[in-house]
Parts: C-alpha cells; structure tokens; sequence
C-alpha cells in the first residue's frame, strides 16, 4: 500500500509542476522513493494520492479538442498551409517571377528566395483598380489607359419612344428646324447629349486623358511665313500678346451681317438659348458694349479703368469666349467705348475726363486727344461721344449749363472741330445717334425734343416732340434701310423717358406729305419764312406707332438689333429690366426674359454675331461686372 500510494504522488507533483516532465522516468521515480520513505507517513500519502487524481483530470481536459474545437480555430486563426495558399494566389503574379510560374515552381517574389522575411512591404500588397479604367503593368510598372468600352446595355424601347419637341417649350431649342416636331427616343437622347456639350465642352484636361489633341489656332499664310509665328503656332489666342493679336486680327472668321441670309422672326414668342458667358468680370459696373462691325469681337469696358477685348466661340477651348486682350487706362474711368468705322480698325474710348483716347488696332498705337482745334463748345468731359457710321467724324455732346445744348462735330482723323449742332431746350442734350448714311444726327434734348440736324447743310432741318415725354434719357435708330433718304433712310427711332416709357416711331411717319405739306408750305409763305430747302418738312407732334410701358423705372439704355428686326429696351434703377421687342409688329415678346433669366441690373446691351455667323448674339451686361450671352435663332 505505501508502494501504491508513493507512485500516486509522483504522479502527482509531475502534474502540478510540469517542468519535471522533462526528466527521465527512471531517474524520477527513483528519487521520489528516497524522498518518500524518510518523510511521508499513512495519512499523508491518502491525500497525495487524491490530488494526484485531480490533476490527472485536469490535464486530460486542456489538452484534448474536439473536431469541432479545432476548426473554429482554424476558421478564426488560420493554419500555415491556408496562409501560404492565400499569399501566392493568381492576383499576386504581377511581383512574382514569371519564367517560375509558367514551370510550376514555388511562386516567390521576383529576386528573392522562399523565405519572405527580407521581402519589401510594397511586395505584399496589391491595389484593387476594378472599374478604374487603368491596369497595372509589371513590366512598366506604370498605368496604361484601356480602350474605350461599348455601352454594357441598351435600351430597345428608345427607338420606340417618341418625344414631342413643338409641344414643350423647353424641348423648342433641340428642334433643328421650325417645322420638325416628333422625333425617337434615340435621337432624342444624343440631342440632350449635345445640347449639354454645347453648355459644358469637354474641358482640356479630359480631352488630353483621352488622347487627344487640343485646336490649333489656323493663322493667316503670311505669318506662317514668318520665322517668330512658328513658335506661336500652337498658342491659344487668350494667351497671345497684343502684338501678335494685332498682326493676326483677320484670322477670325467674318461676322458681317451683311454676307448672312437674313431671317425672319416671329412676334410674341422668341426662340433664344442661353450660351456661355464671357469668362473675364469686370471690377465694376459695364458701362460700355460694343461688336466688331466685321468680326466675332467684343468691346468692353467699365470705370474699373480696364477694357477687354473677347473672341466670341461658345465652344473655344479651353475657355470659352477667350479673352484677347486687356487694357487698362491709367487714371482714367472709362465710360464709352466702340468700335469705330465699317472695318472697325480702330477703338476710341473716355472717360469723364476732358480728354479721350484712340486706339488703332492695326498698329498698336494708343494717342491722347485733349485740344480741340477751331471754335468750340466748352467741353468738360468727353465721355457722350459717337461715330459716325463711316467712321469720318465724331460727335461730342458738349456740357452747357445754361439755354440749350451744343452737339460739336469733329474729323475723325484729325480731330478738328467741322461744325457745331444747337438745340434750343431746357435742360441740354441728353443724347445723339448719327444717321445710316453718317449725313446728320438725331439730337434728344433733356426737354423730350428731337432735332434732326443735317451735316451737309450745318443746320437743323426739324424739330419734333416725344409724345408724353417729361425728359428724355436715351434714344437709338435703327442701321436697316426702308425709312426717307431726307432723314438718312433709317426706317425706326426709340426714344426712353425718365418715366419708363419707350415710344417707337416710324420714320416715314414724322414727313409732311400731301395736304399737310401743302398747308405747312402755304403758312410759311404768308408769314414771309422760306420752305426746307430740302423740300421735307416734320410734323411737330407725330404719333408713336407703339408705346412701350412694360417698365417703370427710368430708361437708360435702347439699342436695335443688326436687321432692324429686335429692340432692347432696359432700365438700370430695377433688377432684371430688360425687354424685348419685335419689329415691325412692334409687339414686346412674352416668353422672355422670364423670372429665372439672371439678367441683373442692366447697364449695357448689345448685338452682334458669333463665330458661325448664324443667329444673332444678344450680350448684356450688368452692375456686378458680369456680361452673359445669348443666342436669338429664327
């Protein structure tokens, strides 16, 4: 029983210190029995050998795992064999040696053994690029484009789908044609697609993505035959100096209004879209807007003392309506620029400054004009002038205090004083418009009368009265023919008042003519007055043949269209008044502006032609320095 008994507590210490399970048996069991016979007795042994009962269970209970056990852990951990399968799996060739794979070796990174310990971190990871477009190459080691994909799917009820385009007003504009209404779903959808291009081209950065090559400015033969236009050849013309704008002006293409077919708009509702702004704000309100007279340019100008000069192509790139060039004027607050003469070769602009500046495009030269020679008006400001459509005289509202007003006529070229225009009115000149054929002037007193004044004669051949006018602000002719040669064949006149109403008038309509003339000719007789020498008399007090009152605020801006077929008339004391008016029904269109139309507060109004020469280009700009663009189609 002690033999018994010592064996279990052998086997019991073995398991309460595992680090004798080391040892040899033999060695063991032996110094057990020397130890137990010298100090151990009967009761002691009963509990060595229950403890050693304990033990046993114990260790038989940590060590043991089931089948379930041991694949939540293999599940959870992982093993060696499932780590090394994962780590050198298909996707991971890329960074392994190549020739190895294709034999069936042990796949390991390239130029290195089996073992990865000394392998970089970068080699044991691998970028997802799914749906990126780009793969990844071993042997550049460097992302290359994919080929463009074909659409995954397609809808084959596009093409039985139909779309109405005449019925939706804002379906009108993808129309090709007036006439042209239904069209299939397909089509229906690439129009959308174009339409949104032409608002937002794809910008230089995707085109350049894509592989493909940005416009190159064509440039005239003779300066391809130059050395110094070689290098510039690739230059966009926004970057380009003023030298280089001045030598290549005739590269762009003619606006002239003239060469287009004219079309015909409807009344009452307009076809107009909106296209890009131009790119550059002006610090200041745009107190100025002009067309080149020939070219899709530009002209304008602010008291921020800067002009800009702009090529109008909605889809240039990168920038749309690319900026030519800018000027800034020292110490001076420009107020009026325009192009002057029928080529527009060159710009005058002032500011409210007792001189003015000219500007001749073909050479570059900017000169000061401050003296007029010859008998003159006082002039203290030279910011109220106009030119004459031939571009041969100017004329400069003088600034008289007392009596009426003084129109001085100046050469052009030399800037010598021809003539002086006097009105008799309260108040001065508010405004002058010359004729079409540049032989006279419509002068607007501040009193709401007309003087139609000749250049040939030196002398005013009438005077009429704006029907309902307590002050007249501004006034336009329009440039198309069809109106008396007697009055420079002009064919409308609109003329604003400080109470927002813009009357139009005909000019046939304000001769003398059968027994009007005949009595007017009589009564003149009697009282011992000479007839016109023209033969042509103006009645006093004509009617308007329509009176627009859509405003209420004072009007101060009127400007006809190219072909005498629209009217701008705007009012810069009331956001977003601005209105439009068709001719010759003169009936004011109701489809625009509408309440979204960001127009502003309208200081400058003009048209002119685009890059095309299709349609006619609407620009307004307005106190916070912006110009937005719109398109006019037939």
């Amino acid at each position: 029983m002690s033999a018994y008994l010592q064996q279990q507590k052998r086997s019991t210490a073995a398991a309460a210190h595992p680090k004798f399970t080391g040892f040899d048996d033999a060695d063991s069991d032996q110094s057990m029995d020397d130890a137990g016979a010298e100090s151990q007795d009967e009761s002691a042994d009963g509990e060595g050998w229950l403890q050693g009962k304990k033990g046993k269970t114990q260790t038989a209970e940590l060590s043991d795992k089931d089948s379930d056990e041991e694949d939540l852990e293999r599940f959870v951990l992982g093993d060696k064999d499932a780590f090394r399968e994962q780590l050198f799996r298909d996707d991971f060739l890329g960074f392994l040696d190549q020739d190895s794979a294709a034999e069936g070796k042990e796949l390991v990174p390239a130029g290195q053994t089996n073992d990865l310990a000394n392998a970089a971190d970068s080699s044991l990871f691998a970028f997802d690029t799914v749906g990126s477009g780009i793969k990844y190459t071993a042997e550049k080691g460097a992302a290359e484009e994919e080929p463009e994909q074909k659409p995954a799917w397609e809808d084959s009820d596009d093409e039985k789908l139909t779309v109405s385009l005449a019925s939706t007003p804002l379906l009108r504009k993808l129309r090709t044609t007036e006439a042209e209404d239904l069209i299939s779903g397909t089509e229906y959808a690439r129009r959308l697609r174009q339409q949104y291009l032409r608002l937002y081209p794809t910008p230089t950065w995707a085109k350049e993505a894509e592989g493909k090559k940005a416009a190159q400015r064509r440039r005239s033969s003779a300066a391809a035959n130059s050395e110094s236009d070689s290098d510039e050849e690739n230059l966009d013309p926004s970057a380009l100096p003023l030298e280089s704008f001045l030598r290549n002006a005739a590269n762009f293409t003619s606006a002239d209004s003239s060469s287009r077919k004219r079309r015909k708009l409807r009344p009452e509702t307009l076809d107009i879209q909106r296209t890009r702004d131009i790119p550059d704000s002006h610090k200041a309100a745009v107190a100025s807007l002009s067309f080149h007279p020939t070219r899709p340019i530009l002209l304008s100008a602010s008291t921020s003392s800067i002009m800009y000069l702009h090529h109008i192509d909605a889809s240039a790139h990168p920038v749309p309506n690319p900026r030519l060039t800018s000027v800034q004027v020292q110490s001076t607050d420009v107020r009026r620029s325009e192009f002057v003469g029928p080529t527009g070769s060159e710009v005058i602009f002032a500011g409210r400054r007792r001189y003015f500046h000219s500007w001749n495009l073909s050479t570059g030269l900017v000169k000061k004009v401050s003296q007029i020679q010859g008998d003159q008006a006082p002039q203290k400001t030279m910011e109220n002038f106009r030119a004459s459509p031939d571009g041969k005289a100017l004329a400069l509202i003088s600034s008289e205090r007392k009596g009426g007003g003084v129109v001085n006529i100046l050469n052009a070229k030399t800037m010598q004083w021809i003539a002086a225009a006097r009105v008799n009115g309260r108040g001065g000149v508010s405004d002058c418009q010359w004729w079409s054929d540049s032989s006279g002037l419509s002068i607007l007193g501040k009193n709401g009368g007309i003087t139609e004044w000749s250049l040939a004669a030196k002398r005013a051949v009438g005077v009429w009265k704006d029907q309902g006018s307590i002050g007249g602000t501004v006034m336009a002719l329009s440039g198309n023919s069809g109106g008396p040669k007697e009055l420079g064949g002009d064919r409308w006149i609109a003329v604003g008042s400080n109470s927002g109403i813009c009357n139009i008038y005909k000019r046939s309509d304000l001769l003398l003519e059968g027994e009007e003339l005949a009595k007017r000719t009589k009564g003149l007789k009697e009282e011992g007055i000479a007839s016109s020498m023209f033969g042509v008399e103006i009645m006093e007090r004509p009617a308007p043949s329509r009176v627009l009152d859509q405003l209420t605020t004072a009007i101060s801006t009127v400007r006809f269209s190219g072909d005498g077929q629209l009217l701008a008339f705007a009012s810069e004391h009331k956001k977003d008044a601005l209105r439009l008016v068709h001719l010759p029904s003169c009936t004011v269109y109701r489809n625009w502006p509408t309440d979204q139309t960001p127009l502003g507060r309208v200081t400058a109004v003009a048209f002119g032609t685009g890059d095309n020469g299709d349609g006619e280009i609407l620009a307004v700009g307005n106190d916070m320095g912006k110009i937005r663009m719109w398109e006019i189609r037939a």
